[in-house]
């Protein structure tokens, strides 16, 4: 079965980006979360691309 990038609105904070990938990336969603403020703090890039991945990103089909 080949593994897709959704976000995931059962586990999500926000809209689910973290969440999605960390379903996706078989991390915990905190994890995700945690490496993606520390990149938003230490890069400045890390707000921008979260804004682009929730617009980017579909959302989860309820079936799947």
């Amino acid at each position: 079965m080949e593994k897709k990038l959704y976000k995931n609105k059962q586990n999500k904070m926000l809209c689910g980006v973290c969440a999605g990938l960390g379903e996706y990336l078989n991390l915990d969603p905190t994890i995700v979360r945690l490496i993606w403020v520390l990149i938003t703090l230490f890069a400045g890039a890390g707000l921008l691309a979260y804004i682009i991945c929730a617009l980017v990103f579909p959302e989860k089909p309820e079936n799947f």
